[in-house]
């Protein structure tokens, strides 16, 4: 735990102590603190190099500058970060970059082009999970200090290795991580060459308006005004996250007021709650996709007609209708509605005779065992138990194993599961991103791109050059084209079963002002938040 200079340890564990006692004692929150509950089981660390949840990325996206930021009221648009001006050369592959000056981080640093550079860099050295976004413009551990360099004191150019549409390429440096970090702070913390990893990992090193000073993991997560942020200033003093799953316990808290805004209410309990007088609400649709994925490593799995089988075994309509009510749409695509090319095609429904057939025709017609990893968090259990029941109709047994999100993430991410139940949000908002549902190509247990279909043991050699063609083509017609062509051919072919976009939804007092939901959860800034 990293201590503010403003605040002493004792001072801190107090604040944290009185914090989780609102609840019991029944106090309204104070006027300068908004207190979030929200589920963040699946937060796994705090550096942006590595951070690749989705509770983390909320995390980033307030705490963490990057060179540009997607324009929240424009999704289709780029703002200045701590970039002043941009431009990019005749041929197409070297981006330049002025910095705002000035600029400093939250222990006091300068920030300067060599931080800005050795962020970029440290993330592609690392090459933790998030480092394929810039690994996809052909930076490397050899290259990236040639490719990625300092030209001034407020200066840095990036050379591409293609010349990819210069949307593309800024979209994804507004990304996570993207992010700027204070190399000076960093490598005071070094160890052995990591660059900082290790303190990172539990401790906060940005510039953004509000900066990380507490995260316990599965309980808090405390949040403090920066005051060395060069923007406005939050209105909060401070964000406190408060780690509940239950959506009955944050809609409880939020009616006598323990709370300021709850995150992960459930259909009925927003029903219930829409006729309070002492509280609103804030939705937007989500750039994120939940999906069952089928491990191509287990031999039943990779037939063909059991993939197209088990997507017949599922009731989207009952799921629309009542597990995902008001926070979710059903959805069969790869690609969420607001992208380029999203397609609205839905042509499976539960259709059990179907799947027998198919299971039939797969050699398997008295069905088999398997198991699927889910987070124990709703609707997604909800979902698991209805697809158990349904699949079992055409005589396949599922067994359900539950875990918080960190344990399942990592059973998933080392392929070691049959099915898992999740989602993937878009880490950046160009349609090209959600192509780790595609590409796969190296499917050994030690390759480097551990995208989506890789987790899965699933290689589609013709959709991946689809999807390399679609992120070239400057011709948005053909480029929207290819994309609905590789969608067309997913849903019939692919281990994943797509099942609803989200809509997320935000419960909260009616004294909280200025709550907007991005389209990406590090799009949701709560520093922009005040309370009356």
């Amino acid at each position: 735990m990293r201590i503010c200079p403003l605040l002493t340890r004792r001072t801190l564990v107090a604040l944290s102590a009185s914090i989780l006692a609102w609840g019991a004692a029944q106090a309204a929150t104070p006027k300068d603190t908004l207190v979030v509950a929200m589920a963040f089981d699946d937060l796994i660390s705090l550096d942006p190099a590595e951070v690749f949840e989705l509770s983390g990325g909320e995390l980033m996206g307030n705490t963490y500058d990057r060179l540009v930021r997607m324009d929240v009221n424009d999704p289709s648009k780029l703002v200045a970060d701590v970039a002043q001006s941009w431009s990019v050369s005749a041929d197409g592959k070297t981006y330049s970059f002025v910095l705002k000056p000035g600029l400093k981080f939250a222990s006091g640093n300068p920030l300067a082009a060599e931080d800005v550079v050795f962020s970029l860099q440290r993330a592609v050295l690392l090459d933790k999970g998030p480092a394929f976004i810039l690994g996809q413009f052909g930076f490397n551990k050899t290259n990236v200090s040639d490719k990625i360099k300092p030209t001034g004191p407020l200066t840095l150019t990036l050379e591409t290795d293609k010349a990819y549409a210069p949307s593309f390429v800024l979209n994804c440096l507004s990304a996570d991580v993207g992010s700027v970090v204070d190399k000076k702070l960093l490598l005071s913390h070094e160890v052995a060459g990591d660059m900082g990893y290790a303190w990172l990992k539990t401790h906060y090193a940005g510039s953004g308006p509000l900066q990380v000073r507490e995260w316990r993991a599965n309980e808090v997560v405390l949040l403090e005004r920066n005051p060395q942020y060069y923007g406005p200033q939050s209105t909060m003093a401070r964000v406190v996250y408060r780690h509940l799953k239950e959506s009955s316990t944050q809609r409880l808290l939020l009616e006598k007021g323990d709370i300021d805004v709850a995150r992960n209410l459930a259909p009925q309990d927003i029903a219930a709650l829409a006729g309070n007088k002492a509280l609103k609400f804030a939705s937007a649709p989500k750039g994120t996709v939940y999906y069952i994925s089928l491990n191509q490593k287990n031999p039943i799995l990779a037939k063909p007609e059991v993939r197209e089988a088990l997507k017949w075994l599922v009731d989207y309509a009952a799921i629309g209708d009542t597990l995902v009510k008001n926070i979710g749409v059903i959805h069969q695509n790869f690609m969420p509605q607001g992208l380029l090319g999203a397609s609205t095609a839905m042509p499976y429904k539960l259709d059990v005779d179907k799947a027998k057939a198919l299971l039939a025709k797969a050699g398997v017609p008295n069905g088999f065992k398997l198991t699927i990893d889910m987070r124990t968090a709703q609707p997604v259990q909800g979902i698991t138990e209805a697809f158990q029941q349904t699949a079992k109709r055409a005589g396949i047994e599922i067994e359900i194993i539950p875990g918080d999100g960190k344990q399942v993430l990592t059973k998933y991410r080392a392929r070691t599961h049959d099915m898992y139940i999740g989602q993937w949000g878009t880490d950046y908002w160009d349609p090209h991103t959600n192509a780790t549902f595609l590409q796969n190509t190296d499917n050994s247990d030690d390759a480097k791109n551990k995208s989506l279909a890789w987790r899965n043991a699933w290689s589609a050699p013709e959709l991946n050059k689809k999807a390399d063609a679609a992120v070239l083509e400057r011709d948005t017609a053909k480029r929207k084209a290819l994309y609905a062509e590789m969608q067309a051919e997913f849903r019939k072919t692919s281990p994943f079963i797509m099942l609803y976009q989200e809509t997320e939804v935000a419960g909260m007092r009616s004294n909280v002002d200025g709550l907007k939901l991005g389209p990406t959860f590090g799009s949701d800034y709560l520093f922009n938040v005040s309370k009356r």
